[in-house]
């Protein structure tokens, strides 16, 4: 496999880091309430969030109680088809809140957070790990120092000098990667056919410098009909200055197609970091037929770019069957928190936390392919 990177360039830190200095994070993302800011250690820039815990029901990509408890809890949805191990996989995640509130994983420092449901990370050593969590506890004493979006398939290493170093891993979902450089299997039969509808459907094609002012709006509607109102509410909710800010800063890539009277029906925005690639924004008209394969287009643009950029694509979580016929490997996600330096009891609950996940979340999401 050629080498996995992640380059996280001082200048786009900075940018990303400025569009919320400039705007308040909620008008950028209507469920976040965070604090943005950036570290730069060991040639290594980083943007991080620091949360204090106040809000109840942040969005997940700053705070992980409503990733493990409300999400979870809606994520359950996946097991309609048999109500027992539905309700029982409920009533564990229920019973279980009160000790995942009593970790204080809203009072967090999350390091390389770019408020994208997938963040991957630059390479860690250990003595980059050790100078991380000692420079940001002397910051923050109070607060768990916490990475996301750590997988065995692109960052062992990284994951092994975290963990020498005292750092504990959560799991926290299934993600699903795909590396045309990796991966030696012949294009399936749905890439063939995802490619061909990419080429031959009756919309145009619009490309990055093809977007306009006036398609921001377009784009967190279409954003909204799939991951909000399709999905849940629980997901990032994109704003259209969020899409202006990241577009207009070349933070995203837009890509996507057009209906014949000119408005788009299709967006997806694509995250390049270094020789990584993921999908944070897809969106398309859902009042259209199903025929019309528009997530399949918005999916296939991404694996395109993947292939002819020759990029690792972490095409993140969801959606697990339509991946895995597209030679998407399956990995469990984790996320790295360091908590010595924080009260014995909230040490306890979070050792507790990770010990469950481990036994009891991860062989659920194996066994139901989630």
């Amino acid at each position: 496999m050629r080498r996995i990177a992640v380059a996280n360039t001082p200048e786009k830190v900075q940018t990303f880091v400025s569009c919320f200095k400039k705007n308040p994070a909620r008008a950028l993302i209507s469920n976040l309430h965070t604090e943005i800011e950036h570290l730069e250690i060991g040639g290594l820039s980083f943007p991080f969030s620091v949360n204090s815990g106040n809000f109840c029901g942040n969005c997940y990509v700053c705070d992980p109680i409503t990733g493990y408890v409300d999400y979870a809890l809606d994520e359950t949805r996946n097991f309609s088809e048999s109500p027992f191990v539905r309700g029982a996989v409920r009533a564990l995640i229920l019973a279980s809140a009160p000790l995942v509130r009593a970790t204080g994983l809203n009072n967090i420092v999350i390091v390389n957070n770019w408020l994208f449901s997938t963040n991957p990370i630059p390479h860690l050593t250990p003595q980059l790990a050790r100078e991380l969590k000692d420079r940001l506890i002397a910051r923050y004493p109070d607060k768990i120092i916490a990475i996301r979006s750590l997988n065995s398939i692109a960052d062992p290493h990284s994951i092994a000098a975290l963990c020498a170093e005292g750092y504990r891993t959560l799991p926290s979902r299934q993600i699903y990667v795909f590396s045309h450089g990796g991966l030696t299997e012949a294009p399936s039969s749905n890439m063939k056919y995802d490619q061909k509808l990419l080429k031959t459907n009756a919309y145009e094609r619009v490309s990055n410098d093809q977007f306009h002012e006036r398609d921001y709006d377009r784009c967190a509607k279409l954003y909204s009909m799939l991951y909000l109102d399709k999905y849940t509410h629980l997901n990032p909710q994109y704003t259209a200055l969020f899409m202006r800010e990241m577009h207009q800063n070349n933070l995203i890539k837009l890509n996507g197609m057009r209906d014949q009277s000119g408005d788009l029906i299709v967006v997806t925005g694509l995250f390049v970091n270094g020789n990584t690639l993921t999908q944070p924004i897809v969106g398309y008209d859902t009042s259209l037929p199903i025929r019309e394969g528009l997530y399949r287009i918005a999916m296939a643009i991404g694996q395109d770019y993947a292939i002819k950029n020759q990029l690792f694509f972490n095409m993140s979580a969801g959606a697990a069957h339509f991946k895995r016929l597209r030679n998407a490997l399956p990995v469990v996600e984790v996320m790295a928190i360091y908590d010595h330096h924080l009260p014995r009891h909230q040490q306890y609950a979070l050792r507790t936390v990770e010990i469950l996940l481990k036994r009891v979340g991860v062989p659920l999401l194996q066994r139901f392919g989630l």
